[in-house]
């Protein structure tokens, strides 16, 4: 993983504060809708937090249903879309096989050791044309040139992210998912400024990209700290997201 699991429970509170409100959600919807085929009657959003997402998955005919772990998102959740969100793991949803049109992963996959086992659950209750659709290469999508990137880059170690493209396509061609165009959406109010970043690096955020090493941390926290403008937050990130058909 590129990031220390957070306390869902007790981010519910400012997570979309924090996590660039309305426009990156509208932005994220708007994506997901663009795959999500023609006719499509049902769709579920995995790990739907506090369904600001989900709110905004919206198209005539299309039945939207979001699914979190954690019950102080569902919380708030359950004020934006009443009846339609309900807690459980990605791995284990309460749902019959071939029951759905398109399960969505929006931000999901780079927080789990387990991103194989949603993508197997997802193919189980995916009908014969129904869609995954997810996002990859997360970390990646923070790549955008900037001077903390120039920093951070040596570091980040793409082999070991868990939404690795690589990974989640081949798990999806073993359970009969199959390779579509996918999109791209830019995460607003997402662009990370010097000083944010070092708060992150002290909390543990990227720490599997160097072990953990405090020393590491410290060097990158260093050179963070000399760039210059430390609170002007730099480019935001392009999104990636995936596209996978369960084949009949």
């Amino acid at each position: 993983m590129a990031e220390t699991v957070l306390d869902y429970e007790a981010e519910a509170a400012h997570y979309d504060r924090t996590r660039g409100g309305v426009p990156r959600a509208g932005a994220a919807a708007e994506a997901v809708l663009r795959l999500v085929p023609p006719g499509s009657r049902t769709l579920l959003d995995l790990a739907c937090g506090t369904g600001l997402v989900t709110e905004r998955l919206t198209r005539p005919g299309l039945r939207v249903y979001g699914a979190d772990a954690a019950h102080a998102m569902l919380r708030v959740a359950a004020d934006r879309a009443p009846g339609r969100v309900v807690r459980a793991d990605a791995r284990r949803l309460p749902l019959p096989d071939a029951s759905l049109d398109a399960v969505s992963a929006v931000w999901l996959l780079h927080l789990v050791p387990f991103a194989t086992e949603i993508v197997a659950e997802a193919a189980r209750v995916l009908r014969p044309g129904g869609v995954l659709i997810a996002t990859v290469d997360k970390d990646a999508a923070h790549d955008v040139g900037s001077d903390i990137d120039a920093i951070l880059r040596p570091y980040r170690s793409a082999g070991a992210a868990s939404d690795r493209t690589e990974l989640i396509a081949g798990c999806a061609a073993a359970h009969g998912l199959a390779p579509r165009p996918g999109t791209r959406f830019t995460g607003h109010g997402q662009g990370g400024t010097p000083r944010d970043t070092v708060r992150k690096l002290r909390a543990g955020y990227f720490a599997s990209w160097f072990s953990g090493d405090p020393a590491v941390v410290e060097t990158l926290a260093a050179a963070l700290a000399a760039l210059p403008d430390p609170d002007r937050p730099r480019a935001d990130p392009r999104y990636r997201l995936a596209c996978f058909v369960r084949q009949g």
